[in-house]
């Protein structure tokens, strides 16, 4: 880093073979997820995540690849949002909203390695008190743990003042792999219902809409590519599919939100968590980032995220999920990315 800080990789692989196929390659810089390669119909390796091959070009890049994203994932309608009876300005860094933590957020910040072992690698990080206008003093721990049925991450935080948290990963996944094109090709499923529609500046407008009879229904798989030009207005507004899903079933234990799948290689994806909703984000906006790994394009649409997440703006959004974490309290939350083959897009 510029002061000097050093910037580490970690390597994990999975329990099992010693020529097993899962690696998973996590930079300490945002704690970004760099690779993660998994077998394909035939056995053969596939970087499914996008990266870069250097730290400059992390620095650089401005679509969170790959990081972790907090204080607060995804916006805060008009940078601000009241705690207890206390206004909290947050930076404006998306228009009048704030984005993923704001103008230095955790996907900016060098995290320290707690523990690393051959399959799993705790980081941490100390957010201090009013860190981008946030009140309390937040200490983060997650845990990446690589297995030949995927990867899991776990997400604890604590704080000794109340706060709101929201965290998830912003890693870009392309089934095909990483360096293939346009994941307009590859099959998506959400399994929700609802989700919650936005106005101006992707802020909810606090209704919970159901998905049938719109381009939103995503529940049978599909292409992602098949509705995401429609003239509907949800999907004119963000460009194509950016939106909050809201999970079917969810009772806070963990649950599968979305599966995807590539034709090209067979690989599936399922993405499970413990948390409300998951944002299904097509990549609309990738173009004008540094080359990838290996030189690399990334265009729009080259790569899909699956945010699983509180709802956005639910600091200022009392009928949403509670996102305030309780001075002392802890915020703990699961996502499990699970990777296997299939055959056709009706075995999702």
């Amino acid at each position: 880093m510029p002061d000097g800080t050093p910037v580490e990789e970690l390597t994990l692989r999975a329990l099992g073979p010693e020529d097993t196929k899962y690696v998973c390659k996590i930079i300490t810089y945002g704690g970004a997820v760099r690779s993660l390669t998994v077998p394909d119909r035939n056995g053969n390796p596939v970087d499914v995540v996008l990266g870069f091959d250097t730290l400059e070009d992390y620095r650089a890049q401005d679509k969170y690849i790959g990081a972790l994203v907090g204080r607060y994932a995804n916006r805060v309608g008009g940078a601000e949002f009241t705690l207890n009876g206390a206004q909290y300005p947050l930076f404006a860094n998306d228009g009048p909203n704030s984005l993923h933590g704001g103008r230095t957020g955790f996907d900016k910040r060098v995290w320290t390695v707690e523990e690393l072992g051959g399959s799993a690698a705790t980081l941490s990080l100390v957010s201090p008190d009013m860190d981008e206008g946030y009140p309390g003093s937040l200490e983060v721990r997650v845990t990446y743990t690589l297995s030949e049925g995927g990867l899991a991450i776990s997400y604890r935080a604590k704080s000794d003042r109340d706060t709101v948290c929201n965290l998830t990963n912003h890693s870009y996944f392309n089934l095909s792999g990483h360096d293939s094109g346009s994941v307009e090709g590859q099959y998506i499923k959400l399994n929700a219902s609802r989700y919650t529609p936005a106005g101006p500046g992707s802020i909810p407008t606090g209704e919970i809409a159901p998905v049938e009879g719109t381009p939103m229904d995503l529940r049978t798989a599909q292409p992602i590519g098949t509705r995401i030009g429609e003239p509907f207005g949800q999907l004119v507004m963000a460009g194509g599919y950016d939106h909050n899903w809201v999970i079917d079933k969810h009772e806070g234990t963990i649950w599968t939100a979305a599966a995807a799948w590539s034709p090209d290689t067979g690989i599936a994806m399922d993405a499970a968590t413990t948390l409300p909703g998951v944002q299904f984000y097509a990549g609309n906006f990738l173009s004008g980032c540094p080359r990838g790994k290996g030189g690399a394009v990334y265009g729009d649409r080259h790569g899909f995220c699956l945010e699983t997440q509180f709802f956005p703006d639910s600091p200022n959004q009392p009928g949403f999920p509670s996102c305030v974490l309780k001075a002392g309290e802890e915020y703990h939350s699961v996502t499990v990315y699970s990777f296997g083959v299939a055959d056709c897009a009706e075995k999702l």
